[in-house]
């Protein structure tokens, strides 16, 4: 039978293959007594499971050492492993057995159940939705216990078409998926901005979210169309569908490479505007996609990844060859680094801690200043690589000034220890600042005097300014860059560096949304930067884009309160 599921498209393409299904979650489990002298087995057989699962996490962080998803999984990972740890997990489901002398499978889930109650009557959303990390947790053991961890084909296995389906994926089993080589993943949860969107569009791997019931009604084998531009899956499509995708995906296949030939064009409008083109990397590896892509800088270069899934911390010449050896491969086009934007998600090994509220805790440029030596040590390895290309230093989560004024004391002093020990960098380097907090961007005059160019990190922004966790799928829908408040902010920003001639570009996910670029272009933007896979999708656009025809509508738009009127301009901005 033939059937379509709507959901959420996070990362697009068309996909024809056939369903893998994920192993659904073991948590119902039957309830039996352990005889008294077979008690001490029991909890034998638990602490075993705990460790099967300990050594899962071990390979897993073993595994996770490159890729453009590198710190969502590592910080999902570490998460993971310290609810594994937790005694208020493991010491109690023991007591419960010593007690009860119940089977070490029931004792678990109920443990879970009351650690879920727990979760529910927790106010923040941030960790309320952590409640979901102890259910996958939970199954991990599960499958320990029943004698069938992890739910992965073998990895000889040519899954060749296979389409992997799923009631919901951690960053973590997506590192495991990867390596299996799925040409798309479905899930009845999720979001738009979840973490495993973010991954799933890194990976440039069509997939489908929010499906709800994709798990119990797809069988495995089943043919499946995945359409991630429109959000659809159709299951066991007729002959005539088929013919009709298979039509589309080779057109689709068909314009990528067409768009192959404008990579050495350079990103000009009609009307002889030249926009600068950049790409986000998080690895040095990363590089090879850059190339191809023609980017003609990096505009965010996330530096974090030398910290995350390590026990020790990078040294200041481990960190000074990475930067090095992208400023060379790039031969002097600009690298934009972003100091470590720790914290949050995104914690080093064995620190990660349980914050009030993570995302307005201490991270990114508030954690650098409370550890000044592993700030400088970042510092004057950026420096030092400075010698060898166009690097430049970019400040995250600026919200006063006091910050900012610290950083240039801190890279001061850094260039000063390197004078003294006759070491060349770039005295001129240039420092800027991410606007991604709504107060940085109100009194953004006050940020300019203090530094040479601006980057609007737009994901935070819009997460900071509609109080709206990104990474929640129980408040996504309220997730939109196209508020009015949002699109104000965006203008000024713009504006007001376009005004002072100062440069000034944006890092964030609007950046590569081609729906966006003639707004943006409207608005006076000049700079974008985002994946390498991106680019040339929106080199397209700004080629075929007049700016005398653009910018009254784009200024009509922000001044527009209606979302519905602002949809219908932002259709004709783009017809």
């Amino acid at each position: 039978m033939s059937f379509i599921l709507q959901g959420i498209g996070v990362s697009g393409g068309i996909t024809i293959g056939h369903a893998h299904l994920a192993a659904p979650a073991a948590l119902e489990v039957v309830h039996y007594l352990i005889p008294k002298n077979q008690v001490s087995k029991e909890i034998i057989r638990l602490d075993n499971a705990f460790a099967s699962v300990r050594k899962e996490f071990k390979l897993l962080q073993s595994t996770v050492t490159s890729g453009p998803a590198l710190a969502e999984f590592s910080a999902f990972i570490d998460l993971h492993q310290m609810i594994l740890d937790d005694p208020t997990l493991s010491e109690a489901t023991r007591n419960s057995i010593l007690q009860t002398h119940c089977n070490a499978e029931w004792a678990l889930t109920q443990q879970m159940d009351v650690l879920l109650e727990q979760f529910e009557a927790i106010e923040d959303a941030y960790l309320r939705e952590r409640k979901t990390d102890v259910v996958q947790v939970v199954e991990r053991v599960l499958k320990a216990l029943l004698g069938h961890p992890g739910y992965l084909p073998p990895a000889s296995k040519n899954l060749g078409d296979s389409i992997l389906v799923a009631h919901d994926l951690s960053p973590a089993d997506m590192m495991q998926y990867k390596q299996h080589q799925f040409t798309a993943f479905l899930t009845d949860m999720g979001s738009l901005t979840s973490h495993t969107a973010i991954v799933a569009r890194s990976l440039n791997i069509p997939s489908v979210v929010a499906l709800h019931y994709a798990r119990q009604l797809i069988l495995e084998d089943d043919c499946l169309i995945v359409d991630g531009n429109r959000g659809i899956v159709i299951v066991n499509p007729d002959k005539y569908v088929l013919d009709e995708y298979r039509l589309r995906k080779s057109q689709i296949e068909l314009e990528k490479r067409k768009l192959k030939r404008i990579k050495t064009v350079a990103a000009v409008t009609l009307d002889g505007e030249a926009i600068d083109l950049y790409a986000n990397i998080e690895l040095p590896e990363d590089l090879d996609q850059v190339k191809e892509s023609g980017a003609t800088g990096i505009g965010l270069f996330r530096s974090e990844f030398l910290f995350l899934n390590r026990d020790d911390l990078p040294s200041e010449d481990e960190q000074f060859e990475a930067y090095r050896y992208v400023a060379t491969r790039m031969r002097g086009k600009p690298v934009t680094i972003r100091t470590f934007d720790l914290g949050a998600d995104k914690n080093l090994k064995g620190t990660s801690q349980v914050a009030a509220n993570p995302a307005l805790g201490l991270r990114a440029i508030r954690l650098s200043l409370t550890e000044p030596q592993m700030f400088l040590a970042q510092l004057r390895a950026i420096l030092r690589a400075s010698k060898y290309g166009q690097i430049r230093i970019l400040v995250p989560m600026l919200s006063n000034v006091s910050e900012i004024n610290q950083t240039l004391h801190l890279i001061e002093s850094a260039k000063q220890d390197l004078r003294a020990e006759k070491i060349a960098f770039d005295e001129n380097i240039q420092v800027g600042g991410m606007i991604e907090i709504p107060a940085a961007a109100l009194c953004l005059e006050i940020f300019m005097k203090k530094v040479d160019f601006l980057s609007i990190g737009t994901n935070d922004l819009i997460q900071y300014t509609l109080a709206v966790d990104r990474v929640d799928d129980t408040v996504a829908h309220l997730y939109d860059p196209l508020h009015p408040a949002i699109l104000w902010l965006v203008s000024r920003v713009i504006q007001t560096a376009n005004r002072a001639k100062m440069p000034v570009a944006i890092c964030g996910e609007m950046a590569g949304d081609i729906q966006f670029t003639r707004l943006l272009l409207g608005l006076g933007l000049k700079q974008f930067s985002m994946y390498p896979a991106q680019l040339l999708t929106v080199k397209n656009q700004i080629l075929k884009s007049y700016l005398p025809d653009i910018i009254p509508l784009a200024h009509k738009t922000i001044k527009t309160d209606n979302p519905e009127k602002i949809l219908g301009l932002l259709a004709k901005l783009n017809s």
